[in-house]
C-alpha cells in the first residue's frame, strides 16, 4: 500500500505501477502540484490524526498518537481558567467523535482520555459532561 496526499487528501494505491500512473497524471495537471508520497511500515501509515492499517482486504482506521505523546495536561489543581484546563480534553474528545473509527477504537480512546484526566486531577464527572456535550453536538451535525 502506498499513500500520497494532495492538500490533505489521501489516495491509496495498491502497487508501484498505479502509484506512478497517478503521480504522472497529477503532475501533468499543473507544474506546482507536488505530491508527498508515504510508504507503509508494518502494514500501516500515519496520516494526520489517523493510523490507517491494512487488514486482509480492507483498511482499518485508528487514532494516531505520536510515540513521544505524554499524558500531561494542565493539572486541574493549577491556577488556570477552567477553559484552559479543559481545552486539551475538548480537542481529543471532539477528535474521537469526529474521526471515522470503529466503536471499539472509540471506547479505547475514551479509556485513554479518562486515564490522562485522572493523572491530571480532572474530575471524571466534568470529563463525562464534556463528552456528552460534544457527542450531542456531533450527532446533531451528522
Amino acid at each position: 500500500m502506498y499513500v500520497f496526499t494532495v492538500c490533505k487528501l489521501i489516495f491509496v494505491v495498491s502497487n508501484m505501477i498505479n502509484l506512478r500512473i497517478v503521480n504522472t497524471y497529477i503532475s501533468s495537471i499543473h507544474s506546482n502540484i507536488k505530491l508527498n508520497t508515504m510508504y507503509e511500515e508494518h502494514n500501516s501509515i500515519d496520516f494526520l490524526d489517523l493510523t490507517i492499517s491494512r487488514q486482509h482486504k480492507k483498511l482499518d482506521r485508528d487514532i494516531y498518537r505520536k510515540p513521544t505523546t505524554m499524558d500531561t495536561t494542565i493539572n486541574f489543581l493549577s491556577n488556570h481558567p477552567i477553559e484552559q484546563k479543559m481545552a486539551a480534553y475538548r480537542y481529543h474528545i471532539t477528535r474521537m467523535h469526529s474521526l471515522p473509527i470503529d466503536p471499539d477504537k472509540k471506547h479505547k480512546e475514551w479509556e485513554t482520555l479518562q486515564t490522562i484526566a485522572k493523572n491530571n486531577n480532572i474530575p471524571q464527572q466534568l470529563l463525562q459532561k464534556l463528552n456528552r456535550q460534544i457527542q450531542q453536538k456531533t450527532d446533531q451535525n451528522s
